[in-house]
């Protein structure tokens, strides 16, 4: 696990002088504190070798990297090259089956000099050429210079664990895990994606493979990129199959015995490590089913984690202490008081981009915790979009057994519900259900669109500028989701949403959060329900098997049920989250007064005043729950405080400015 940086330039003026280099990894230090190293083309000798000659087009390339020694401690550090040097490497991630790949390529006759994943991923490049990526069963974020063919190969894994930044411009391509250091290249301007605002008020996370400064993307999940003679092409290299559906298994029994061994093997190739190893134990299913298979496969007692909270309903702790009780594990908790005021300021700087899941607070602090006993901790990330287990999925089924009702009578409820007073408290059941009752009236996809977007669309054209209105009409911000939802129109209706939160909500949200907390605490985190083989079993399977009107993760519980404390199948999903409302009506409700209706943030041309001191006002006075809404103003308003206003900090901050 590490943190990556480079670039590549055919013009001299572009040039990444070792002092950039140097700035770059360093801004990344987090991502691996253990060592770094460099690595310039032409090298000495290559600039008087001919076939290495800068007169093919190529003037230059640098690659970066900081490591965070996982495999084979002691050796493997990058950029890492093969036999001859013509091919080096630096990578991101874990690559699990590198030792069955490392087998085959010796038999193939390939020399190595070290006992990591990362040479194996050299000599894999050199042997099936750019078909490589399709054997790594891993989480990986990589580029690869290949000096003989003058050309500059870049990757990210299947199902987006791994960040790839990258900025293409006349003359040069850059890339980083993270924007923060691509934006020590001294020539690299930030100038603000007003784009890409309205999609982050939309979703709560820019998605792929928009930025938030304008010039920079993110490379998609399963896309392998080539640069040659100046030109960048992408190509996706793999897709979970939900376009295969399976009906052919004669009983759930089948499904049951595929899911147990392949989520096992998932498990047993992520124990592969040569520092200390735990899990994040929350008490849900996920997590419990996979410390669970964790414990049956280790002969020592597997190191648990987890945090609580003093408020009740944002607490796990009791189900979490259950679950190792019932397992066996060696379990550590704590109860963290989360301090707003400090942890902001650190967790503006280290998502760079504007991030509005509040809950990466709590994962920050849980991150934290983990890495004061282990160097490794596997996940249950990945399980609710795979086996349904969100409480919307619930919602997605019963609402669509109303689309056959007429049209007009669905609106006519709606209007009548939408006239019912509701709580204020965001979980409240009252709450929820008037929310899924006024949607009656709404397509499936607006329908779902409207439940899981932070500023539905007649909320963003109120709180927005005309001026930035105006560019939704080239470009709907949520458009990543319905063009998602094209991609299986043969499938169920709940298949397709959970296969489009798969290729958005996941990689956008999820999985940036959980990379970026853990890597900010110089942590690893591996998620055995996102080993690819196990997305494409969940895909291809009717949804029956996984969901029912009463029962969520029906296949996952059932398979694993051994493991499963009986509280815990039957508990109400928490999720996990910070008191964020409650902050607002306390000791945050002047810092939303003092940042959002400052002169400072309505001069921006973003947001409309009055709409802003509205949603304050009917929150602080508890009017509305307007939490997560306000939670990602004062997000976007700080983000640009500190990445627009000012050059960025080297080091991450400790107070608000």
């Amino acid at each position: 696990m590490c943190g990556i940086a480079g670039a590549l330039w055919w013009k001299p003026s572009r040039e990444i002088s070792p002092q950039t280099l140097q700035r770059m990894t360093d801004s990344i230090r987090h991502r691996g504190p253990d060592a770094d190293g460099h690595y310039f083309w032409p090298t000495v000798d290559a600039a008087h070798a001919s076939k290495h000659s800068p007169a093919t087009g190529v003037s230059g390339v640098a690659l970066g990297h900081r490591r965070l020694s996982i495999i084979d401690v002691t050796g493997s550090a990058q950029p890492l090259g093969n036999e001859d040097n013509s091919v080096q490497i630096t990578f991101n991630g874990e690559i699990y089956n590198y030792c069955e790949l490392r087998t085959k390529l010796i038999n193939a006759g390939h020399r190595f000099r070290t006992d990591g994943d990362t040479e194996v991923i050299v000599h894999l490049y050199e042997q099936h050429g750019l078909e490589f990526v399709k054997h790594l069963r891993g989480m990986f974020a990589l580029a690869i210079w290949d000096a003989n063919r003058q050309r500059l190969v870049i990757a990210r894994d299947r199902a987006g664990k791994k960040p790839f930044y990258y900025r293409m411009e006349d003359g040069r391509l850059a890339f980083s895990s993270e924007l923060k250091a691509l934006l020590q290249i001294p020539d690299v301007p930030r100038t603000l994606n007003r784009h890409a605002v309205l999609q982050f008020l939309t979703l709560q996370y820019v998605p792929h493979p928009h930025c938030i400064l304008e010039g920079f993307q993110k490379l998609p999940p399963a896309t392998i990129g080539v640069l040659e003679n100046g030109n960048l092409s992408l190509e996706t290299y793999w897709s979970a199959p939900y376009d295969e559906p399976d009906f052919s298994r004669a009983t759930v029994e089948d499904w049951r015995e595929e899911l147990d061994a392949t989520l096992s093997e998932a498990v047993r190739l992520r124990l592969r490590s040569d520092v200390p190893l735990g899990a994040f134990l929350s008490g849900g299913i996920d997590s419990t089913v996979i410390c669970g298979l964790m414990q049956t496969q280790l002969n020592r007692p597997v190191q648990t984690f987890s945090i609580g909270f003093p408020i009740a309903a944002f607490d796990e702790r009791a189900f979490a202490r259950q679950a190792s009780q019932h397992l066996g594990t060696e379990h550590h908790e704590a109860v963290v008081t989360p301090d707003a005021l400090s942890i902001l300021p650190q967790l503006i700087w280290h998502y760079d981009e504007p991030f509005g899941d509040s809950s990466a607070i709590p994962t920050m602090y849980l991150s934290r915790m983990t890495r004061e006993h282990v160097t490794v901790a596997l996940t249950g990330d990945g399980g609710d979009e795979l086996f349904c287990g969100y409480d919307r999925y619930r919602a997605v089924k019963l609402t669509g057994m109303t689309d056959f009702v007429p049209r007009w009578a669905r609106h006519f409820a709606s209007s009548v519900i939408s006239r019912l007073p509701t709580s204020v408290a965001h979980r409240s059941f009252r709450r929820r259900l008037k929310r899924l009752l006024e949607s009656l009236a709404q397509d499936p996809e607006r329908r779902y669109l409207n439940w899981i977007t932070i500023f539905s669309s007649s909320r963003l054209e109120w709180l927005v500028t005309p001026e930035l209105w105006t560019l939704t009409k080239h470009d709907d911000p949520a458009n990543c989701i319905t063009n998602a939802y094209q991609r299986y129109p043969q499938r169920d209706f709940v298949t397709r949403t959970t296969a489009t939160d798969l290729q958005t909500y996941l990689p956008g949200d999820i999985l940036a959060k959980v990379d970026i907390a853990s890597m900010a605490a110089s942590l690893e985190c591996r998620s055995p329900l996102l080993d690819h083989h196990v997305i494409e079993l969940a895909a291809r399977m009717p949804i029956e098997v996984k969901q029912t009107l009463k029962h969520s993760k029906k296949v996952l519980s059932e398979t694993f049920s051994r493991l499963i404390p009986k509280d815990i199948k039957t508990r109400k999903k928490m999720g996990f989250g910070v008191p964020i409302d409650h902050w607002f009506r306390a000791e945050l409700r002047p810092m939303l007064y003092d940042i959002l209706l400052s002169s400072r943030c309505l001069q921006r041309g973003l947001l409309k005043e009055d709409s802003v001191r509205q949603l304050i006002d009917e929150h602080t006075s508890s009017q509305f729950d307007h939490a997560y809404r306000l939670w990602n103003l004062l997000c976007l308003e700080l983000w640009q405080r500190m990445y627009l206003d000012g050059a960025p900090p080297i080091a991450a901050p400790t107070a608000l400015s």
